[in-house]
């Protein structure tokens, strides 16, 4: 393989032909790709480049959408609570919401769908005790000193990424709205939209799809400190409209109401566990996505072009590790990446090309708000910081392709990022070649992360690292993603299924009732009786947080009788604890990784304490039968965080690691690859590191530069 040229996608821009092509060639681009915003002239199309070009199949089309408002989307928004201080009181709904953003659906179509609450009482308020007129709701009988809100069906009349590129990078075009496919008059249109894009522009190769049809979930707010009034990258709230929950009353028999959406005002958050009808009206929406996807994909075969989708933005109900995400025949996958678990989330789906799309995306400021092209901004720095991250997990497992997104001419001040993105390029192509001779060996370790979502939440909760970062279970995938461990993630129904059968370790991670800790799934006592049959048989449990937090058993932590630990919310008041002393750990511990959780308390005097803080436990362990069950009160990644969770897993299972490649510095990772006798090492330190690793062929003392990954051949 050329270490110089292939698998990179170029964002190339009009107007700066000489910048796209100069960088191409120090890139080594094979493709030359649109960004949102950008066009590309015929001396860039020319010149000899495969061509992606970008279709976000359900904006764009302002005059249709202005015509037919019928047909864009919608969504259940509920109002503030207002509190009654006589027996009538009036709701403006919108009040507090962006109203650029949505815009009330009062239709004789909508209207019965809403729904007026008494918070308080946590009753709904009969239907005759409401009016609406002229935006405002009329609420009569009311209680005083109660609180009452209004549920809500609302266009929404901004596309949301549109929304954000506007707020946050200025851009001054067109507000862009979107449509609901669901709509026949739109799904006509956008069928036929797309045959005359594809016959339109022959010089396309690949249509990368800026996903699909319904956006992640981005509510903003009209107050400036609160912009972001809520976000959820896995939440279906975006899919709603009358004629979606009239199919799904037809073909489920039962009716979906506003509540089922807002939820007490929580919304259908990832983090909380899902309900039954949530369930079922996911899979009726991954079912229509599926079932339009394919049509699209079809469409753009016919016209002799691949279909790349792009999982960002409006993909939901596109789950790659879904039930029908490989029936849609996309060619490829293409993730956006911070971080090492999204990029094992896209290396593992179901599709034949892979590609990853690397930040800093070329905007002027990030997506936390920091500058980054732009003054005061270090894109080199935070490119390569990301980079530490994405290497160890494509080492692991690797993926086709890689590139960039947004506007390529912001590079011109930085040579610095340009001269990284080379380096990055070349160590990618190293590390695919390294794959193509054969895959790195794994321990005999099999991890199973067990939650609520199961395999469909694979590698993710609900967005990138920075958005789900004070969750232990985000840490603990990023540390598994670069680890020689094989992993899968499992749900409660797999695991009365057998799942734990095929596992040597079951990981249990989160907070008292989200869905990472299982919240009610616990009241299963067939759930708790596998899991305690699993370790007493000589499996390995891992609990963090509070995992298995369930409210009416004798623990507060449904796993505490196999842990050997609970964590006290006042139930343990006038209980006496036990004493314990801190025994030396079998492996080295990272303290800053364990956090701290107040309450944790042992409940067996066989429960082996590793590390404390504040006199509180913050890493256990405890023989369990024939198995071994830990305890860690939190878990925040680092490499050298990592390392302890390998260290932790050998521990638990008794591996002595020689069936693959180990260091002996916890900043060094390193992947042993017995086809082609190479041995991968990443440094990353910021210093100079002399490193010993031992691997199946022997042992082999090298000394890395800061951050350096090197691969060498120990034998020849």
């Amino acid at each position: 393989m050329d270490e110089r040229y292939g698998g990179f996608t170029l964002p190339g821009e009009a107007g700066y032909e000489k910048l796209t092509l100069e960088l191409a060639k120090k890139w080594g681009a094979d493709v030359i790709r649109d960004s949102d915003g950008t066009k590309l002239s015929s001396e860039i199309v020319d010149a000899g480049y495969r061509i992606y070009s970008t279709i976000c199949i359900i904006r764009e089309h302002n005059a249709f959408a202005l015509e037919h408002p019928e047909t864009q989307q919608q969504t259940f928004l509920s109002s503030d609570p207002v509190l009654a201080v006589s027996d009538t009181l009036e709701i403006a709904p919108l009040a507090g919401y962006f109203d650029e953003q949505f815009q009330l659906n009062d239709s004789e179509d909508a209207l019965p769908f809403w729904q007026v609450w008494d918070r308080t009482e946590d009753a709904l308020v009969p239907r005759e005790n409401w009016d609406y007129a002229d935006g405002i709701i009329t609420v009569r009988g009311c209680v005083p000193w109660h609180r009452y809100t209004a549920s809500f069906l609302c266009w929404r009349v901004w596309e949301e990424i549109n929304m954000y590129n506007h707020t946050t990078n200025h851009w001054t075009s067109e507000h862009l709205r979107q449509l609901d496919p669901r709509h026949p008059l739109a799904w006509a249109y956008l069928k036929k939209w797309l045959k005359d894009w594809c016959d339109q522009n022959p010089q396309t190769n690949v249509i990368r799809l800026t996903s699909l049809f319904y956006n992640f979930v981005w509510i903003f707010g009209s107050d400036l400190r609160r912009r972001s009034r809520f976000t959820d990258w896995a939440s279906y709230d975006f899919t709603v409209s009358p004629a979606a929950l009239r199919a799904f009353e037809k073909e489920y028999g039962y009716a979906l109401t506003a509540e089922d959406f807002i939820q007490k005002g929580w919304l259908q958050a990832t983090h909380r566990p899902p309900t039954g009808q949530k369930r079922d009206y996911m899979d009726f929406i991954q079912r229509f996505v599926a079932d339009r996807a394919r049509e699209l994909v079809q469409i753009i075969h016919e016209a002799g072009k691949q279909a790349y989708v792009f999982y960002d933005d409006s993909w939901v109900g596109m789950e790659p590790y879904g039930p029908y995400f490989s029936s849609i025949g996309f060619d490829g996958l293409i993730k956006c990446v911070f971080s090492g678990f999204e990029c094992r989330l896209c290396a593992g789906a179901d599709v034949p090309v892979h590609e990853l799309r690397f930040h800093p995306y070329l905007f002027p400021v990030g997506l936390g708000g920091l500058p980054t092209f732009s003054e005061g901004g270090h894109p080199e720095k935070d490119a390569s910081d990301y980079w530490l991250h994405v290497r160890r997990a494509l080492v692991r497992q690797s993926v086709d392709r890689i590139g960039l997104g947004g506007y390529l001419h912001l590079t011109r001040d930085y040579p610095a990022f340009q001269d990284a993105i080379e380096q990055m390029a070349v160590s990618f192509r190293r590390i695919k070649a390294l794959h193509a001779q054969g895959a790195p060996a794994v321990l005999p370790i099999r991890v199973a992360v067990l939650h609520a979502w199961g395999c469909l939440r694979s590698w993710t909760l609900s967005g990138h690292f920075h958005e789900t970062d004070g969750n232990a279970l985000i840490h603990i995938n990023e540390a598994l993603s670069g680890l020689p461990v094989q992993v899968r993630f499992i749900s409660f129904e797999d695991v009365k299924q057998g799942a734990l059968r095929d596992a040597d370790v079951v990981i249990s991670a989160g907070r008292a009732g989200d869905a990472w800790s299982g919240g009610d799934a616990w009241r299963d006592t067939a759930v708790l009786t596998e899991v305690t049959r699993f370790v007493y048989e000589g499996g390995g449990l891992i609990g963090v947080g509070e995992p298995a937090a369930v409210s009416g058993r004798d623990t507060r932590l449904a796993l505490a009788p196999i842990l050997g630990v609970d964590v006290d919310h006042g139930e343990y008041a006038c209980h006496a604890a036990w004493q314990y002393e801190t025994d030396e750990a079998p492996f080295p511990v990272d303290t800053d990784a364990l956090g701290f959780l107040r309450g944790v308390r042992l409940i067996a005097p066989d429960t082996r304490v590793l590390a404390e803080k504040e006199n509180t436990p913050v890493l256990t362990v405890r023989c369990f039968g024939n198995g071994k069950a830990v305890y860690l009160a939190d878990f925040i990644y680092s490499p050298s965080a990592a390392r302890m969770l390998l260290d932790l897993l050998l521990f638990m299972t008794g591996t002595d690691g020689s069936a693959a490649a180990l260091s002996d510095q916890c900043l060094v990772e390193c992947a042993w690859f017995p086809a082609s006798g190479a041995l991968a090492l990443l440094n990353n330190s910021e210093e100079e590191t002399e490193v010993r690793v031992r691997y199946p062929g022997g042992i082999l003392e090298e000394k890395l530069a800061p951050r350096e990954e090197k691969i060498v051949y120990p034998k020849g």
